[in-house]
């Protein structure tokens, strides 16, 4: 038996420690870029490229080697000024996904598209229907955007709609999520690869303007709306209702269990803050509106990001394409914000052309 010295003991002791601090190291955060830290704007976009590509990388194994087969038009039905066609689409080369798109009848001859994106709330049977029917905290979006001209998309997510597998929606839920980690993907990687290939039906829709799409969705719509604006540099405008959360300030108020087992993503806080993936997006237009009495959504996270992001805006676009507020509300949408956000869209999208 090797005989214990002193010394052995003083080389263990400080292996542990050094240990220790490579672990301390390598969960820190990185120090968050300010307008201050780049010379100019084209060495600030660089930097932007490069977390962009970091943050894919953090979604886990995505089919990207998958070539998407053309859509499937299931049917189409008339509305109330708009034509709705119901489509299959093939996203990810696993399982269909079905969409509906929104078509106004009065447009632009190339209009500005929206990608719709659908809460959470444990409503798993309702899905991209959320577009039409709206929610108890959100009236529909859809007469909103039909009147402005706006062809709009929305896709069932992963364990929604007509993705509901399981007859118990949460279990469903748990179940995708711990099969993807099974085998290196990850839940909100493979929702966020799916906003990302609908973004691209929807550029290819001879009726949408390219240059003129934008995003919005209320809850788990709006985590997926300012993720995929970090991610996608085509989407011009970001809009995001309710769900605007520092994950630091959401640890501080000990709500972890008020978001899904979807919005967690496995060692996202040693690389990104929630400011660190919404500055992607500068100089993009942004709005975020909030409540100040959501449990979900802590106001000193909202502050912290605004307060990082508007210098930003500042250096390298428009202070005024920049708006994080705060309003004396739960998780819901209040008549003063939907004033807003359809302002948003006639500013960024009607207006843009």
């Amino acid at each position: 038996m090797k005989e214990t010295t002193l010394d052995s003991l003083t080389e263990r002791r400080e292996f542990l420690l050094q240990s220790v601090a490579g672990l301390s190291a390598t969960t820190m955060i990185p120090t968050m870029a300010t307008a201050q830290d780049f010379k100019s704007k084209a060495a600030f976009t660089r930097y932007q490229q490069k977390r962009r590509r970091e943050l894919w990388s953090l979604l886990g194994d995505l089919p990207w080697q998958h070539k998407p087969k053309p859509a499937k038009l299931r049917k189409t039905e008339k509305g109330d000024g708009y034509t709705l066609e119901h489509l299959e689409l093939d996203l990810n080369g696993i399982e269909p996904v079905p969409a509906i798109l929104l078509i106004p009848e009065r447009r632009q001859p190339k209009a500005p598209g929206l990608l719709y994106v659908h809460w959470h709330g444990g409503t798993y049977p309702t899905g991209k229907e959320e577009l039409l029917t709206g929610r108890k905290v959100l009236p529909a979006y859809a007469p909103v955007v039909a009147e402005k001209g706006i062809v709009t998309l929305a896709i069932d997510s992963w364990c929604f709609g007509e993705r509901k597998h399981a007859e118990n929606g949460s279990q469903g839920e748990s179940d995708a999520f711990k099969k993807m980690i099974w085998y290196g993907q990850v839940l909100f990687g493979m929702m966020m690869f799916d906003e990302f290939r609908a973004v691209d039906y929807l550029v290819s829709r001879p009726e949408v303007d390219a240059n003129r799409i934008g995003t919005f969705g209320l809850s788990m719509g709006a985590t997926k709306a300012w993720w995929l604006a970090a991610l996608d540099p085509r989407i011009k405008l970001c809009m995001d209702l309710c769900c605007m959360t520092d994950f630091d300030e959401l640890i501080k108020a000990n709500n972890l269990k008020g978001h899904g087992i979807y919005y967690y993503v496995p060692s996202l806080l040693k690389h990104f803050s929630t400011a660190q993936i919404n500055e992607l997006i500068v100089p993009r237009a942004h709005v975020s509106l909030n409540g100040r009495r959501d449990a979900l959504t802590p106001p000193a996270g909202v502050e912290k990001i605004r307060d990082h992001l508007l210098p930003l805006y500042q250096k390298y676009g428009k202070a005024e394409d920049c708006r994080l507020e705060l309003f004396d509300c739960g998780h819901e949408e209040l008549p003063s914000m939907r004033k807003i956000m359809t302002d948003w869209m006639d500013r960024f999208l009607v207006q843009a052309a």
